[in-house]
């Protein structure tokens, strides 16, 4: 019997075989099992929580009508072009938010058919899944996605899908690396039945757990934005008088540091909560404008001393001025009388001393004096700030780091099966 024969005589228009009836047809559901290899693994977008992936999807269910004994060989690989003619389950993606074939060179499917009607069907899909994240601890977070494949028309009671149990249920490619993820060996494979108005249908799924890899961020992020803030500190060692200078340093350090914690959030999705990229760049930006009040204490202070001498030389007037109002009517210079007044026997009367300032040295010295008591405390406030600003920035990283790389990756390790 020739190849064409028999397979008219298999399932052609002669033989009785119909497609749309489904195997066992009134009887026991259909087992298929499935397994899944990975070519390819990328593409994780966390402003649209998804991920591309380049699958075999390979599926094995039994048709006892395919069986055969009339050829000599074990199993017959058949043309893609033969899917048409046979059933196969109704097989999707649950989570699947977009998908294509591949055509090039041909249909890139296999079929194979076992002498006791086991049928083999492998298809390569490009999928693009959706993946809901977590991103309270991005950077430094680990992310689970999974993969669900459902039924679309057959309840169980027609269809169950299994994961196949002689050999790895999901295998990757050797080599495979992610850009900016590693995909752990650990995927948990499981059920995800699902119940709906129509009926209960069967679901499998498989979770891929993937660590995110830092140095990116790193290289980006977290070292410049540390920079900055170091930059912003600059300023304590620079002179007080020089104002232009510290003030353009402390502006150009806030808005360096603005420009950076907005390029943080440009990649990621606006949600609600605080990541811990999120409370990093905020500290640091705290810092670097707190850097910039700093000079504007010192300013403030070292000015004081103008404002108090100010203030001394108001009371100082409104003294002399009572003291002349006070002792006006015993001064008669402005009428040509002169210091004395002569009286009637013949005796003189000294007019009373009017209020005499002080003589200007010892002004010059108490000024000189409070100038520089004042300018002393703004230098006190620069030598504090030299120490308790890296001081403050350094526990800080150190309560950062800890809890976001030892404290938090151990719950996340922790709750993952």
């Amino acid at each position: 019997m020739s190849p064409s024969d028999f397979l008219d005589k298999l399932m052609g228009r002669t033989s009785g075989y119909d497609a749309r009836i489904r195997p066992n047809f009134k009887g026991p559901p259909v087992n298929v099992t499935c397994n899944i290899f990975i070519n390819s693994f990328g593409s994780v977008t966390e402003t649209t929580m998804d991920y591309r992936v380049n699958v075999f999807l390979r599926q094995q269910w039994n048709d006892p009508r395919l069986a055969y004994r009339e050829y000599p060989d074990d199993s017959l690989d058949l043309d893609p072009s033969m899917l048409d003619s046979i059933w196969k389950p109704d097989l999707f993606f649950a989570n699947e938010k977009g998908a294509n074939f591949h055509e090039v060179t041909t249909d890139n499917k296999l079929l194979r058919i076992f002498k006791n009607g086991n049928v083999l069907y492998s298809i390569r899909l490009t999928l693009i899944l959706s993946c809901p994240m977590d991103l309270k601890n991005f950077p430094m977070d680990i992310q689970t996605c999974t993969m669900q494949l459902e039924s679309f028309g057959y309840t169980m009671n027609d269809l169950i899908f299994e994961w196949v149990k002689e050999q790895e249920a999901v295998q990757v490619a050797e080599g495979l690396t992610l850009p900016q993820f590693i995909l752990r060996d650990e995927k948990d494979l499981g059920y995800c039945t699902k119940s709906y108005n129509t009926g209960k249908f069967t679901c499998i799924e498989v979770k891929f757990h993937l660590e995110r890899q830092m140095g990116y961020y790193l290289i980006q992020m977290y070292i410049p934005s540390l920079l900055i803030v170091i930059l912003s500190w600059v300023s304590f060692w620079i002179n007080m008088d020089a104002a232009p200078a510290r003030v353009g340093l402390g502006i150009t350090t806030v808005l360096t540091m603005t420009t950076q914690s907005a390029g943080s959030r440009a990649s990621l999705p606006k949600v609600s909560y605080v990541k811990a990229i999120d409370i990093w760049m905020a500290v640091c930006l705290l810092f670097v404008f707190a850097a910039l009040l700093e000079y504007a204490a010192v300013n403030f202070v070292s000015r004081q001393h103008k404002e108090f001498m100010r203030l001394r030389r108001r009371q100082r007037r409104q003294r002399m001025e009572e003291e002349i109002v006070r002792e006006s009517r015993f001064y008669f210079r402005g009428y040509g009388l002169g210091h004395c007044l002569h009286m009637k026997d013949g005796n003189t009367m000294e007019s009373p001393k009017i209020y005499s300032p002080p003589p200007p040295t010892s002004l010059l010295k108490d000024g000189e004096m409070i100038r520089r008591r004042y300018l002393d405390r703004a230098k006190r406030i620069d030598t504090i700030s030299r120490a308790v600003f890296p001081f403050t920035f350094l526990v800080f990283n150190i309560f950062y780091w800890v809890v976001y790389k030892v404290l938090r990756s151990e719950d996340i390790h922790q709750a993952m099966p």
